[in-house]
């Protein structure tokens, strides 16, 4: 696996200065990330940033279907340790959630969940004890698989932010795009079928008990301009599909193996991933617990109007999980 040839957008010192002090400002205004306040006042605040700003953060637009925004520069020591989950981590790195809120908000509209990390626009993502074999971001002993983003859902986001606080270890995010593959017209078209169903991961314990049957979805379809794709092994049941679509199933798993990128963060990075096209991971690392651990922040984007998703994932259910807009919290 090639290690970071994704595609990197330098931001120059003055624009990364200028991000760090609208943020700054915010915080000192509204007195938390999280205040519904701060919140309202992104899109004006946004509208006022520079075009050198906003040249930077312009969509995703080439086939790799991500790029790693650098220049926002990140001392170790002024973000504290690591936190041990994300349930204790308060305003730890508070500064950098703004920041990432600024990102987004020019790209889309910031999106939460309401079963997941308390409803925050901003997670962080850290190793914790007592998870190390799970496949969510609180993992490390175990490969992370390749995935959509929060796949189990039609409201999921299509862009997907990681900002990096912490990485002593050079710990690889792993990225493949569906539009890098090389699939037979044959494995498309099985693939395009809703055959199976894509399950709550064990972030989403609340949507793990919904009630309601878990209804098949297709894992290509036709995005625009392209085939899109959505994608979560560990989480789709794939006993219950016929042989040829598993097997077809196995390929497209490959295909993306071999195509996949390890990008290996700094601190201060933004890596921006379209989520429509592109699955991340994660490669296994041993976690020490003593603060000085990998420690990224997430945000989810939504973009209006994108043509990337079948007009049937409006009848899903999301199993009782419901999105938040970062315009319309009160």
């Amino acid at each position: 696996m090639p290690t970071c040839p994704a595609p990197v957008r330098p931001l120059d010192a003055a624009a990364a200065a200028e991000l760090k002090t609208v943020a700054a400002e915010l915080l000192a205004r509204y007195g938390s990330a999280t205040a519904p306040g701060l919140l309202a006042a992104l899109p004006g605040e946004c509208g006022a940033l520079s075009d050198g700003v906003r040249r930077c953060l312009r969509p995703v637009d080439t086939a790799d279907g991500l790029f790693v925004l650098r220049g926002l520069r990140l001392g170790d020591a002024e973000v504290g340790p690591t936190p041990g989950h994300w349930s204790t981590a308060g305003d730890a790195g508070a500064l950098w959630d703004v920041v990432l809120l600024l990102v987004s908000a020019v790209m889309g509209t910031p999106i939460a969940w309401d079963g997941q990390q308390d409803g925050r626009f901003v997670h962080n993502i850290v190793p914790s004890p007592g998870h190390e074999s799970e496949q969510t971001g609180a993992s490390s002993t175990v490969l992370l698989t390749p995935h959509t983003e929060d796949a189990f859902h039609p409201g999921r986001a299509h862009l997907l932010l990681l900002c990096c606080m912490r990485n002593h270890d050079a710990i690889a995010t792993t990225a493949a795009s569906v539009r890098r593959t090389e699939l037979a017209d044959e494995d498309v078209a099985l693939l395009k079928r809703p055959v199976v169903p894509i399950l709550p991961d064990d972030a989403y314990e609340q949507a793990q008990r919904f009630a309601g049957r878990p209804a098949p979805v297709p894992t290509l379809f036709e995005g625009g301009d392209g085939l899109s794709l959505r994608f979560d092994p560990a989480y789709t049941p794939l006993e219950e599909a016929d042989t040829g679509w598993r097997e077809a199933y196995r390929r497209l798993e490959d295909e993306l193996s071999r195509v996949s990128v390890a990008v290996s963060l700094e601190p201060g990075d933004v890596l921006v991933v379209d989520n429509d096209l592109v699955v991340h991971g994660r490669v296994p690392f041993k976690a020490r617990y003593d603060g000085t651990d990998r420690w990224l922040k997430r945000a989810s984007v939504r973009v209006e109007n994108r043509p990337t998703r079948p007009a049937a994932e409006t009848g899903e259910h999301g199993y009782g999980q419901a999105a938040l807009t970062a315009w319309t919290t009160t």
